[in-house]
């Protein structure tokens, strides 16, 4: 059984299609079907359901993919740790990291760190969602939040301070809260993953579920800057998507007495997977891009 095959199934079934597993994998369509085709020929069943407009793995295909994933990602590792011991980093890593923070901050982290090391190949999905990381094929996640998932190994990267925010133009018009009831009676920007029209303080008498009129619900970070800039309402944000905004005065800081949870931003991998040397070594790198404090929070 060739590994070129094994390494084809888990490229279709990762990408979803043939015709995009042929592109990541710099191979021709036709090849990576004969491929697909040849290890069917060998275990002598169907590794997916074909229609005219997706593939899904049958049965057989999903029990198989298990170990085909895993099969896979040793020998990429086997490969890896090899370019290790002569000094360099290579090989493939798949990284999810929020999109706001990718784009503004991860992104122009990463761009030194492949020059440097350019024999690494990166998949980065900028994703808001919750990732688990071990099923999705992913190696590692980068996430701002508290750190939930008991099955991950973390490495703090940077705090991450969140703090209430409005325009001008809205406190103007409506006053500035200086107390949590006071706050109760804005209108709020919410962040809907975090579960809707509420915030989470910590104060004197521990966590406190503070809610209010629920102006607008959005999931994503960087429409809720623009909305709060928009004078839309009082919304608690990362210092890293409105430190530019409250610099130049679009934004300013609103004091209520209590501060958010604290939280981070972290590096995670699966428990019980070796991190490589590559990851160790990213994880080096984005701590020293960010600074402490990160330069977001200067």
């Amino acid at each position: 059984m060739k590994l070129d095959g094994i390494a084809a199934l888990v490229a279709i079934a990762e990408a979803g299609s043939i015709s995009e597993a042929a592109r990541r994998l710099r191979l021709a369509k036709s090849v990576v079907s004969e491929r697909l085709a040849e290890l069917e020929r060998q275990l002598g069943g169907k590794m997916f359901h074909r229609t005219t407009r997706k593939l899904t793995l049958t049965e057989d295909g999903a029990a198989f993919l298990e170990h085909a994933t895993r099969i896979t990602r040793e020998v990429e590792e086997a490969a890896a740790s090899f370019a290790e011991r002569r000094g360099t980093l290579s090989g493939p890593m798949r990284l999810s990291a929020p999109v706001t923070f990718g784009r503004m901050h991860l992104g122009p982290a990463l761009w030194p760190f492949l020059q440097k090391h350019p024999d690494i190949t990166l998949n980065l999905d900028l994703n808001d969602r919750r990732i688990d990381v071990a099923s999705e094929g992913f190696d590692a996640v980068i996430r701002h939040a508290t750190i939930e998932d008991s099955r991950l190994m973390v490495w703090r990267l940077a705090p991450s301070r969140r703090v209430f925010v409005a325009s001008p133009d809205y406190l103007a018009r409506h006053g500035t809260p200086t107390n949590v009831e006071e706050l109760e009676g804005h209108d709020g920007i919410f962040y809907s993953n975090r579960g809707g029209a509420d915030w989470r303080l910590v104060g004197a008498e521990g966590v406190q579920l503070i809610r209010a009129r629920g102006k607008l619900v959005l999931n994503n970070g960087d429409l809720m800057r623009e909305a709060a800039i928009a004078g839309q309402g009082i919304c608690l944000m990362p210092s890293f998507i409105i430190y530019e905004a409250i610099r130049a005065g679009q934004l300013v800081t609103v004091d209520v007495g209590v501060q958010a949870e604290e939280e981070s931003i972290f590096i995670a991998h699966p428990e019980g997977r070796q991190p490589s040397a590559k990851l160790r070594a990213l994880a080096d790198h984005l701590r020293l891009a960010f600074g402490s404090p990160p330069y977001w929070d200067d």
